[in-house]
This record gives structure tokens, sequence and C-alpha cells, in this order.
């Protein structure tokens, strides 16, 4: 900052007289230039940054563990829900062998989980089911996060350890 004397008269802008609001000011060419806090949108989805901070997390460890691709699907599965899960799980082409995709439509009250062919052998059926049921107690409880969380929790310690080559 300086200080000093005013030496030079700005040229006239029609402001003269007005007071300006605080972080505004008038620029050498005569606009205003007004500075405002940037507060960047709030999630527009389920869960909070915290709580996707959280599932990401579960994600992460989970796939690190067994060295199978976990993936979570929330929304809408159609008219035949496990079809729909099945589809969403045909998307990940060559990596759906290693995969375990868990569908969730909360609308319509349903669960899928759905294993590759590699991952099937290490997750059996019923390993997902007991993850299945967990999930479900907790969603009943009005904990969709929890629920997730605790579901591959589960799943992963059924598949144990990624195989050393």
């Amino acid at each position: 900052m300086a200080t000093g004397e005013l030496t030079k008269e700005s040229p006239s802008t029609g402001l003269e007289g007005t007071e300006l609001q605080p972080g505004a000011a008038v620029t050498a060419s005569g606009r205003v230039s007004v500075a405002q806090m940037y507060e960047p949108a709030a999630p527009s989805g389920p869960f909070s940054t915290a709580q996707l901070a959280r599932l990401d997390e579960a994600l992460t460890l989970a796939s690190r563990e067994t060295g199978l691709d976990f993936s979570i699907y929330l929304g809408e599965l159609g008219d035949e829900p496990r079809a729909g899960a099945e589809a969403l799980h045909d998307t990940l082409g060559e990596r759906g062998d290693d995969a375990v995709l868990v569908a969730v439509s909360p609308g319509e009250r349903v669960v899928e989980v759905i294993t590759g062919a590699h991952a099937k052998q290490r997750l059996s059926d019923r390993g997902a089911k007991l993850a299945v049921m967990s999930m479900v107690a907790s969603f009943k409880e009005g904990d969709l996060i929890g629920g997730l969380v605790s579901g591959l929790r589960m799943m992963a310690d059924q598949a144990g350890s990624a195989p050393r080559n």
C-alpha cells in the first residue's frame, strides 16, 4: 500500500458521490470492478462430500486388497432389475471378468450383486448374499452409506487377498 497525496484527478466516471460496496473499485477506464466470494456448488446427489469420500475409500480398499474391481451403481434398474444390473456389468467389457458390481435401486427396493467369471471363483453366492443382507439391514435404518461400506468390506473379506503371481 502506498501513501501520499493525490496529484491527478481521476477522469469523471459519473460515480462521484456514490459510495462503492466493499470489494469494489473503479478501474482506470471508469469501469466498476467488484470482487465476489467464490463458493463451489454443493454436490447435487444423495451423498455429502464426506460420505462420497468414505465410499471412495471403501471401494479403493476393497479393490486393492482383493485385486477385484469393485463398483457401485445407485439408481433405477428397470422392469427386470437383474437384467438391468447384468447389462451395466457388461459395459465393463474385458475388465468385467475381475469385476464385482453392487447395483442398488432404493426406489425399487432392490440390491443386485453381479460378479465376473474370475470374481465369481473368489466371491461365492453365499458370501454375496450375506453382504446383501447386511446392506439391507442398514438401508432399513436409513443408513445408505453405512450399508454400502459394510457390504463392500464383507465382500472383500469373503474374496480374500489378491492372489500372488
